[in-house]
């Protein structure tokens, strides 16, 4: 039996060559406990083309440079902002360029308790020689906190406020107390390079909000959608040709369809056309970038098993069903007015095979 190949690589693996010459190259002055300067994190998130690096990452260029510097001055960051919008993705190419890590990552969702950020107990250990070294299991704040990396926390607002709380001390003196040990166990001191770096989803919040406290020691920055057409248009090729490649298919991906169904997913999202006229908005959430790479990985792959390999424009409606239209039906509405007053008047034959298809739209 062949070895099955990774889905989805880390960031720091599938851009370990662009890491390691960043690295050889980095001239810049580099903060306490960094793999990389900050001009460096910047140079491997935002590209250089001289240089071989790809553009991962969409963004004014003094954002990115607003969190850099926050990391550098031990402040913890907020990437606030509507799904789709790579706020984890962010996270992880910071992570793996400052700390050459990504993988210490926090689900808010799934913590209950505090144990589950710090540090817990192995039981039978703890049974027979009491509080030890030995029987206690850190958790991913102890392990960031103990070598220096950065720990991500992915939707930190939706656990509760009282295990947000946990880590003000560790936030604000960059240590933490372990009061069942005794001596220099019972104080854990943060090594350089250790920080925070979190995110919080600005639609769905969950049952808590986030704490008064916390937020004081956090600067919060909020990651748009993507404006430019251009831009959203390679973020989307480029992505849908990673996840093909990674699906084992082969074949290019027709600009034509890209654009389409990137200027479906901008206007629908934005309410207005790229000609200004106002028309039907969805929610943001729902025609992100994120889901606008899905469904041209969906289109692909299917174009590779039914098609011979041949994207077709009036496919293209098929998998923005399941994309836009999920239980919604005001959405189903907005979207078949859409396409009887804007879809029907795009030029060309492509946009008119993708018109007749509306009457899948029905209710």
């Amino acid at each position: 039996m062949t070895e099955k190949s990774i889905q989805r690589p880390a960031a720091e693996d599938a851009y370990r060559d662009e890491l390691a010459l960043l690295k050889q190259r980095d001239q810049g002055p580099v903060p306490p406990g960094w793999c990389l300067s900050p001009y460096a994190v910047e140079q491997f998130i935002m590209g250089d083309a001289e240089l071989g690096i790809e553009r991962k990452f969409v963004a004014p260029q003094t954002l990115l440079s607003r969190v850099i510097i926050s990391l550098a001055t031990n402040r913890g960051v907020m990437l606030i902002g509507e799904p789709g919008t790579a706020k984890s993705w962010l996270s992880e190419l910071l992570a793996c360029a400052i700390s050459g890590h990504s993988k210490l990552t926090i689900q808010g969702g799934a913590i209950s308790d505090y144990r589950q950020l710090l540090y817990d107990w192995n039981q039978a250990i703890l049974r027979r020689d009491g509080p030890c070294r030995e029987a206690l299991i850190p958790g991913p704040i102890y392990r960031g906190m103990a070598a220096g990396q950065l720990v991500r926390f992915e939707e930190l607002a939706r656990c509760p406020q009282a295990v947000q709380d946990a880590i003000l001390s560790v936030m604000s003196e960059r240590q933490m107390q372990i009061p069942e040990l005794e001596g220099e166990d019972a104080t854990l001191y943060a090594r350089e390079g250790f920080n925070i770096i979190a995110s919080s989803n600005s639609l769905d919040r969950g049952l808590f909000d986030m704490s008064a406290a916390l937020k004081r020691r956090m600067n919060f920055e909020t990651i748009a959608a993507i404006n430019d057409l251009a831009d959203e248009m390679d973020v989307v090729q480029r992505e849908a040709g990673k996840l093909l490649r990674g699906s084992g298919v082969s074949m290019d991906i027709e600009p034509m369809i890209v654009e389409m169904l990137v200027t479906v997913f901008h206007e629908l999202r934005n309410g207005q056309t790229l000609s200004g006229r106002s028309t039907d908005r969805l929610a943001a959430a729902v025609m992100s970038t994120a889901e606008a790479v899905s469904v041209l990985h969906a289109m692909a792959v299917y174009a590779y098993y039914y098609r011979d390999g041949v994207m077709q424009p009036a496919d293209l409606i098929h998998f923005l069903l399941g994309a836009a239209l999920k239980d919604n039906p005001q959405d189903r509405r907005r979207v078949r007015h859409y396409f009887e007053t804007e879809v029907v008047n795009k030029q060309g034959s492509h946009w008119q095979a993708l018109y007749e298809q509306r009457h899948l739209l029905k209710d």
